[in-house]
């Protein structure tokens, strides 16, 4: 991983990762709200940073976990967590999804250090796109692997294309991208970074599926985050005692996953 640093700097850039999940934010309409609710649910503790007031970091145990910001700051983006991708340019970044038939909710703008837009696939899922440097100790994050996302849609394949010709997976060499379990994989040296699904493979696409990128955490208990989250505000969507995964929303409804394990 220290191949990704810059000379002399200690800094990673997007560009050495290109394609890669860089980093996962939410938009909230309550800062200090959002932190009471993670840290109790995530154990989270918060800082602010260089994007500045209207953006905190949270960590565990001193490791960069996400971030959260006003929803004013990303000009009125919608309450919810989202996935931020690598990229060398983010305006190539945003043709090349327009070209496909993508779209933009935001930007790009600028957070000095680097530029940040919203886009929204073909079926409507949005995701971010992140160029400049990457978060403060970024490689704790990737190496502690506590966060990896995975895609909900209609058609995997089709999505997968999207998101390769976007992001740059096959171009870039950062990315290896593989079909396991009936799921598109991406890896990034070896483990497991993201995954697009769609239902078994020979089904047809559903069209009451509602495309959505989902955020997943690896928690040590799975019961305990559900039980917090409901003692502060929030609800449990799917998941059952006893289980492994739990999906669940904060009080302004945005949806997060738990899992008592890393993704394999």
């Amino acid at each position: 991983m220290n191949s990704h640093r810059a000379a002399g700097t200690g800094v990673v850039a997007s560009r050495t990762v290109i394609g890669a999940p860089c980093w996962v934010s939410l938009t909230t309409h309550d800062l200090g709200a959002a932190e009471e609710f993670y840290h109790a649910v995530l154990g989270w503790d918060w800082r602010v940073g260089k994007l500045g007031d209207q953006y905190r970091f949270a960590s565990v145990d001193g490791v960069p976990v996400a971030g959260v910001s006003a929803v004013e700051a990303m000009g009125q983006a919608a309450v919810a967590w989202t996935p931020f991708f690598a990229a060398s340019d983010a305006n190539e970044t945003v043709a090349r999804s327009h070209e496909r038939g993508g779209t933009t909710a935001v930007g790009p703008l600028s957070f000095p250090p680097g530029r940040a837009a919203l886009l929204a696939d073909r079926d409507g899922a949005v995701f971010g796109v992140w160029e400049g440097e990457l978060v403060a100790d970024w490689e704790d994050w990737r190496r502690a692997a506590p966060v990896f996302v995975e895609l909900r849609t209609r058609d995997a394949f089709d999505a997968a294309i999207f998101y390769a010709e976007v992001l740059g997976w096959a171009a870039a060499g950062c990315c290896e991208v593989h079909y396991e379990d009936e799921r598109v994989v991406l890896r990034n040296d070896g483990d497991v970074v993201a995954r697009i699904h769609s239902g078994a493979v020979e089904a047809a696409p559903d069209p009451a599926v509602r495309p959505r990128w989902q955020i997943h955490f690896t928690v040590a208990d799975v019961d305990a985050c559900a039980r917090a989250a409901r003692e502060h505000g929030g609800c449990v969507l799917e998941g059952e005692a006893s289980a492994t995964e739990a999906v669940l929303a904060d009080p302004d409804g945005a949806r997060f996953v738990v899992n008592s394990r890393p993704a394999q």
